[in-house]
């Protein structure tokens, strides 16, 4: 068999049109690849935060007080511990018997405190020794009927004589719930006219709440009323106005 191999000039035809072919390919495919668009990272969109302001409101209101609560309680000293403590308990019981008589509710007496403690005594060289025992019991007492507080004072003075303390009182409402609700509706007027005022002097608007706290409401202490005498029949009190206080922080946006 006799293999014919192809001569050089049908050779030379053959690689010029193979490279005519590809250069037809590769300026076909180069305006696809410009046309397709080009990926770029999506930019971040920077949004200003709003100028705030913050301020703190404090609200107050008052009202006659319904509510009287005595610290009143007993205290005995004798030589032994278990003499004190007999001691103790019958003015104790004397000054319970006397606040039932005065119409005083079992739910409105509380025993705050009982304590039993020795007493001690410096002798000439200097030396601390036991001498007795003194025992003591403290009472927490509402008076519904304010207007008797000093009544029940007298009476338990009375009854207790020289083992007998007033310890204080304490005015206040029974329900305190209507009393913080105006406190707190003065409170946030107040923290709203002065965000106001400071929107003005900045050239803005007031815009709208973005947040609000409210702080503990505050009460008046207690009153005390000491060097009450045990012969005195009815003790005169001065209950005033209970105010509760209402303190709020608060920020607003200027638009």
């Amino acid at each position: 068999m006799t293999i014919r191999r192809p001569s050089a000039a049908r050779t030379a035809r053959l690689l010029a049109a193979t490279a005519v072919l590809g250069g037809l390919l590769v300026g076909t495919a180069a305006p696809a690849l410009a046309a397709a668009p080009e990926r770029t990272a999506p930019r971040a969109v920077r949004v200003a935060a709003p100028a705030t302001v913050t301020v703190t409101g404090h609200g107050r209101a008052s009202a006659a007080p319904d509510l009287a609560i005595l610290s009143v309680g007993v205290e005995a000293t004798r030589k032994t511990a278990k003499e004190a403590m007999a001691a103790q308990n019958t003015a104790a019981e004397a000054l319970l018997a006397v606040l039932d008589k005065q119409g005083i509710a079992d739910r409105d007496i509380r025993t705050d405190s009982l304590t039993l403690s020795p007493v001690y005594t410096q002798n000439a060289e200097g030396e601390s020794k036991v001498t007795g025992y003194q025992a003591g019991q403290s009472f927490s007492v509402k008076v519904r009927k304010i207007d008797r507080a000093g009544q029940v004072i007298g009476a338990v003075n009375d009854a207790t004589g020289d083992s007998g303390r007033i310890n204080g009182v304490v005015f206040d409402v029974a329900d305190p719930s209507a009393l913080r609700v105006k406190a707190r509706e003065a409170a946030y007027q107040d923290a709203y006219d002065k965000a106001a005022q400071h929107a003005r002097l900045s050239g803005h608007r007031l815009g709208r709440l973005v947040s609000l706290s409210e702080g503990e409401s505050t009460r008046p202490g207690p009153g005390a009323a000491p060097g009450v005498a045990h012969d005195e029949a009815s003790v005169p009190l001065a209950p005033g106005e209970i105010e509760e206080q209402v303190t709020v922080s608060a920020v607003f946006e200027l638009v």
